[in-house]
């Protein structure tokens, strides 16, 4: 199949989240597996030129509505066997982050119309066009309006929703720039909600087929509680909509070959785990003791990461068990202080560093014995992915992709790859810290059977990839039926 994948965001170029891991990992999967896949996006200011970057197009022509016609360049580099064309254009683009703008409805529409006209310009039509959060959401619209009757008309587009959270909702203004037909699209079963302009809304409404990022919260957004107002609407779709777990790219993240640690490692051999904990203590200052258990902290610090808990639990935490935290994030200013200051009263028994580090991130994962994430909701997560796959087990809420990733610990069966809880609440997540604890000084030899369990897991995207192909056949299918 020509696949045409559309995001704001692409790793290694260009990341904020787990977005950009997903476009990548997938985008390289599909091409290896002998599909014909073009990514576009952006080419924004802190996009890393990584490996080799050639001009695509030097001049391309972007028709928006208003009779404006916007000119970019097309730059190209490889992935794998896929493709990223980026679009070069410093009015949208040139900015210090992905999401940087108070004109963001514009910034975007014209990424969702440089991307059909680009379609055009190198002569090429996909079969299918997967569009990534609300960033994209008008290029389905686009597709079955002012575009129905092209050659990409016919293409079926699936649209993937990474976080319902993020609805991009503006003036309906931005119709006239887009081009859009206002009378056609800006209504309730489209793209206006509450008076406003609904970009995801209006790519649920107009998808061919719908997908999120793990089967878990495929349902949790069909309920009031964590469909953000749109629920409803995604009941009524509900057939069309589809949970796909994601999956983690192994040439960046295995224990046996990861470049960025100190020694590696894997299920027969936890000598290196060993190694990269004293490095790990070492590196953030806490006391050099193999045998306290590390509580790692790689995230975001915001409200959807339960962050919050940890931070009014932490300090009877250290008072009251014989652990130690490692914490790399940022994020809320509060948040960020308050680990600061755990950090600045406990030295040898809490670190944080408040920002981004891509190998410190690689080191936690190794070097901590559990891994701690009570995300209020979590559509998929990558990181208890991450530290299964290290040996780290993970203390996660039961929800989204981390209740479809990780197996509660059974002791009695001995059964299990972590520790789960259900409620969003300081005591819930204080007393599952508690039993992971218990279980590291009473019960070794079922720490190793966890981390054994743990480490066998499949995450690789093969499977995943699997399931996206049977999605885009059954687009592919379906879209057929409109003409």
């Amino acid at each position: 199949m020509n696949i045409l994948m559309i995001s704001p965001e692409c790793a290694p170029f260009s990341k904020v989240g787990g977005l950009a891991d997903m476009v990548s990992a997938l985008s390289k999967q599909l091409a290896a597996a002998g599909h014909d896949v073009k990514i576009f996006t952006p080419l924004h200011s802190s996009v890393r030129r990584a490996g080799a970057f050639e001009t695509a197009l030097d001049f391309m022509s972007v028709h928006m509505g208003l009779g404006i016609e916007e000119f970019c360049k097309v730059w190209k580099a490889p992935l794998g066997k896929a493709a990223v064309y980026f679009a070069e254009f410093n009015k949208y683009f040139e900015r210090s982050g992905v999401y940087d703008g108070s004109d963001n409805e514009y910034r975007f529409a014209f990424m969702c119309k440089a991307a059909i006209d680009f379609c055009a310009a190198i002569k090429w039509t996909p079969d299918v066009i997967h569009c990534h959060d609300w960033t994209a959401g008008l290029v389905p619209v686009y597709l079955n309006t002012t575009h129905m009757h092209t050659p990409l008309g016919r293409a079926a587009t699936v649209f993937t929703i990474h976080n319902m959270q993020h609805q991009g909702v503006f003036s309906p203004k931005v119709l006239d720039y887009a081009g859009l037909p206002a009378a056609q699209v800006y209504k309730p079963d489209n793209l206006e909600s509450f008076g406003s302009l609904n970009m995801l809304k209006g790519a649920i409404y107009n998808s061919t087929k719908l997908s999120t990022v793990s089967p878990t919260y495929s349902k949790e957004i069909q309920t009031p509680a964590y469909g953000c107002g749109l629920d409803g609407i995604l009941r009524f779709k509900s057939a069309d909509l589809v949970g796909i777990l994601n999956g983690v790219d192994l040439e960046e993240w295995n224990p046996a070959s990861d470049s960025l640690l100190p020694a590696n490692y894997d299920f027969t051999d936890l000598s290196g785990k060993a190694a990269c904990k004293k490095a790990l203590q070492k590196k953030l200052g806490l006391e050099l003791d193999d045998t306290l258990p590390v509580f790692g902290v790689v995230a975001r610090l915001f409200d959807q990461k339960g962050l919050d808990l940890l931070a009014h639990i932490m300090q009877p935490l250290l008072q009251n068990m014989r652990i130690q935290f490692a914490l790399l994030g940022s994020g809320e200013k509060w948040l960020e202080d308050a680990f600061k200051n755990i950090a600045k009263v406990n030295p040898s028994k809490s670190a944080a560093y408040i920002g981004y580090n891509n190998e410190l991130s690689h080191l936690i994962e190794a070097g901590s014995d559990f891994f701690v994430m009570p995300s209020r909701f979590e559509p998929c997560g990558l990181n208890q992915m991450y530290s299964m796959l290290y040996g780290t087990l993970p203390i996660v809420r039961n929800t989204g992709g981390l209740a479809d990733t990780v197996t509660q610990y059974d002791e009695r069966a001995r059964l299990g790859d972590g520790f789960k809880f259900e409620d969003a609440t300081c005591e819930a997540l204080y007393n599952t810290i508690g039993w992971a604890c218990a279980t590291w000084y009473d019960r070794p030899e079922d720490i190793s059977m966890l981390r054994r369990n743990a480490m066998h897991k499949d995450f690789s995207w093969k499977s995943s990839a699997k399931e996206y192909e049977k999605l885009y056949r059954w687009a592919v299918s379906e879209r057929a039926k409109a003409f």
